[in-house]
Order: C-alpha cells, then structure tokens, then sequence
C-alpha cells in the first residue's frame, strides 16, 4: 500500500495547477492577441455584436473610449469594465439566479 502526505500532495498539486492554468492562458492570450487599443469595428468583432449595439456602448458614460485619436477602446479597460458590470449585475440583481 502507498501512503502519501495528504498536505504535502495537496500544495504540490495546487502548485502544479496553478503553473498550468498560467500557461494556458498564455497561450490562449498569444494565440487572440490583441491590441492595446481596439477599434469600433474590432469590437464588435471581440464582443459579436452589431454597430447599433457598439455605438450605445460607445456613447455610455462609464465605457473607457479614448478619443483624442479617433474612437479607439483600450483593452485593458475594456476587460476591467466587463468584470465591474457582470459584478455588479451579480451583485444587485437575481438575474443569474433566475437560470438556475
């Protein structure tokens, strides 16, 4: 019979799930790459919606539009205004509870 320590095991495979997770999302950030600025157009492209759709977004308040050089998004910005909304439709509605 094979005994292993349960806690040792445990943070050694915590570790090595860990570095995988890393390096998957390397790959799949390598393989989508994508710009530090989007256009309009490569927006609806990222988020598969229409141009209608895209210009109310672009046209929130709150949604980060840089637009000293045209109407360019920054994707970094982007990515932190999505997880904000889906929090705080989380967290102020029972929209995903319904589905359930």
């Amino acid at each position: 019979m094979i005994q292993i320590n349960v806690d040792f095991a445990d943070e050694q495979f915590r570790e090595i799930l860990r570095q995988e997770v890393e390096k998957a999302m390397a790959d799949v950030i390598r393989k989508n790459e994508l710009p530090p600025m989007l256009t309009k157009k490569e927006l609806m492209n990222l988020l598969r919606i229409k141009d209608t759709k895209a210009s109310e977004l672009l046209n929130r308040p709150d949604f980060p539009v840089f637009r000293e050089a045209g109407v360019l998004i920054p994707t970094h910005l982007l990515f932190q205004w999505i997880e904000k909304n889906t929090r705080w439709v989380e967290e102020n509605s029972n929209y995903f509870n319904r589905a359930i």
